[in-house]
């Protein structure tokens, strides 16, 4: 099942007319932190916001005129949908995308945007697969599959014989991985092209269904999934990016919620980039210290289409893990100038206030004592512990 040399040159020549040849651009942030020399290949800045047209473009125009007549289908969270539905009025072909029902709501307003008919059906992108499946039965749309067919991997393969031309002597990918068919199509043009340059899969952690199919040799179903990571919660691999996936990428690794909020959080900040969680799962693993980024490494952000709500949620998730965001719960007098005592010491600490909550129904409350939850900015890890030992030493914590 391994697309071949000829395979990926096609699918090269048929996407240059219409996909966008995204920046490679240098990290000095991550270069400095790292000491290594750290590229991003910006998916984000894709049409629809991801790599996800370039397999959904190259598969849909590959239909012959019969098969457009019916139409295609497709199930996504949300990138793949807005592929599929941009992909497939660009070519004059009507298309219907299954989303899980909790899908976000920019995602389902943008795939509608390009075109397609929106169901929401299911909790789960695999749920809303199975719905496609049984419309494509019923009607003889044809199924366009986020990831597990040769052609959807082969398009993928363009991220990365663009970022071999774009940064020619790099020692190591590092790419998001939730089906497989980027990681695939990537790892099948590092291995036409530069078959020494490592090649890594980063899952999340709360959707990591690859580290056990590979053990198991074959594609296995996780049990449960639990991340804010949409993009690369897949509960089962597909079989055609399993080939290569098994057979040509060096590693695979998981990264944990607050690795990525913190790498999502350093893409917005210093980069100046927004990418969504999914997006941000490259970034996080080599920022955790779970990928070796000696020599030159290029990480691929695959993705941009964020909730700007989420966005909110991830940041302060973020900032918190980063030790920027401290909130602390603790005991004041309920008399004139207690909370101005209280709030006066953090000031004196540095620490910048964000919102107060003051309630003296509390349980544990003594008569004439007020319970206060406190968030505030703080300058990282080690400012927070000086600002929770001042405040015990001053008798707002309890122990």
């Amino acid at each position: 099942m391994i697309i071949s040399s000829a395979e990926i040159d096609s699918a090269v020549v048929a996407l240059a007319p219409v996909m966008r040849r995204t920046p490679v651009v240098a990290s000095r942030v991550l270069s400095e932190q790292l000491s290594a020399d750290v590229w991003l290949k910006c998916e984000n800045l894709q049409r629809t916001g991801s790599f996800k047209p370039r397999g959904a473009y190259l598969r849909i125009s590959r239909l012959d005129d019969e098969q457009r007549s019916r139409g295609v289908v497709a199930a996504s969270a949300g990138n793949h949908a807005q592929g599929v539905a941009w992909s497939a009025t660009q070519l004059g072909i009507a298309s219907r995308v299954y989303m899980p029902v909790g899908a976000s709501i920019p995602k389902i307003s943008a795939t509608r945007s390009y075109g397609a008919e929106v169901i929401l059906q299911g909790e789960t992108v695999d749920e809303a697969l199975t719905a496609a499946h049984a419309h494509a039965e019923e009607s003889g749309a044809v199924l366009i599959h986020p990831f597990d067919h040769p052609d959807i991997v082969a398009g993928q393969a363009t991220v990365g014989t663009e970022i071999i031309e774009q940064v020619p002597d790099v020692d190591a990918i590092v790419v998001p991985l939730g089906g497989g068919g980027l990681l695939a199509g990537i790892a099948a043009a590092a291995a036409v092209h530069r078959p020494d340059t490592r090649v890594i899969g980063v899952q999340a952690a709360g959707a990591a269904a690859w580290p056990g199919s590979l053990q198991a040799g074959e594609p296995t179903p996780v049990g449960t999934m639990d991340t804010m990571a949409d993009g690369i919660a897949v509960a089962r691999p597909g079989a055609v990016p399993f080939a290569h996936v098994s057979e040509l990428v060096d590693d695979v690794v998981t990264v944990s919620e607050e690795a990525i909020s913190t790498a999502l959080l350093l893409m917005v900040e210093r980069a100046k980039l927004v990418v969504e969680p999914a997006g941000a799962a490259a970034v996080a693993a080599v920022m955790s210290g779970q990928v070796d980024v000696s020599g030159r490494v290029c990480v691929v952000l695959s993705g941009g289409n964020i909730d700007p709500l989420l966005l909110t949620h991830v940041t302060t998730h973020g900032l918190s893990a980063a030790g920027r965001y401290l909130t602390v719960t603790a005991t004041i007098s309920d008399s004139p100038g207690g909370l101005m005592e209280f709030l006066a010491l953090l000031r004196d600490l540095g620490a910048s206030v964000v919102d107060v909550t003051h309630s003296r129904v509390a349980g544990s409350l003594r008569l004439g004592e007020v319970q206060v939850t406190v968030s505030a900015e703080t300058r990282g890890p080690d400012h927070q512990s000086e600002v929770r030992e001042a405040l015990a030493q001053a008798g707002f914590l309890r122990s």
